[in-house]
């Protein structure tokens, strides 16, 4: 859960190479360990109002202004046909501004974006099944490319026996690396991290390490 991110798409951000290495480090990391480690990519985890709101007070604006020159004179005159072209023509220019991911993150509150990235990590956690883990031992580390943020979900058991503040510094180092153009190598470090923590509590056990989910990078189109 942390701002930084650049914007960029998640096929585009990991190439088939750094999937690659991406699914090498999580299985480095779960030879360490009884844990489950899925690392995830989202373009974005929730819908937002921004759009709807910029076109619908760029419309009003419109609206008001026209009404406005009408009214003092200048020799202008509408007729109303042409009056609601305007303020359409104002709503869906708006309403594409408002979509942009500068503006929509400028216009939605930070509270919410946490929110919404909260709510998606949460339901990829079961959607991935990492709540099914014999020992309630997996990790999610989901990315968000729209919110520009990172968060880090805990199965039960882990949360038990790790705070909730050790993740802050993975999150940070991951962030950080995405910021200066290195995303593997952020999210290769936060997965062999996340592996360290779990083996000091989950450590693997001589024929008792099954693999329970996939060791691939998750990503959504």
């Amino acid at each position: 859960m942390a701002a930084g991110l650049q914007d960029a798409g998640n096929r585009r951000m990991f190439s088939a190479q750094d999937r690659q290495k991406i699914r090498a480090a999580v299985q480095a990391a779960e030879k360490q360990t009884r844990g489950e480690i899925v690392p995830m990519v989202v373009p974005v985890s929730g819908r937002y109002e921004a759009a709807h709101l910029l076109g619908g007070l760029l419309a009003l604006l419109t609206l008001a202004c026209l009404l406005i020159l009408e009214r003092v004179g200048w020799g202008l005159s509408y007729s109303p046909p042409l009056v609601l072209l305007g303020v359409l023509a104002a709503y869906i220019l708006g309403s594409v501004a408002g979509s942009l991911p500068v503006l929509l993150r400028l216009l939605t509150p930070d509270r919410q974006m946490d929110l919404q990235v909260r709510r998606r990590a949460e339901a990829a956690f079961y959607e991935h099944g990492l709540h099914k883990t014999r020992e309630g031992s997996g990790i999610l580390i989901m990315i968000s490319l729209l919110e520009r943020r990172v968060q880090i979900l805990a199965d039960r058991a882990i949360d038990e026996k790790v705070p909730p503040a050790t993740w802050n510094s993975v999150v940070q180092q991951l962030v950080s690396a995405i910021k200066e153009g290195r995303p593997t190598e952020g999210l290769c470090y936060a997965i062999a991290h996340c592996g360290e923590l779990l083996a000091e509590h989950f450590p693997a056990r001589p024929g008792d390490n099954p693999d329970e989910l996939s060791d691939d990078l998750v990503q959504e189109p």
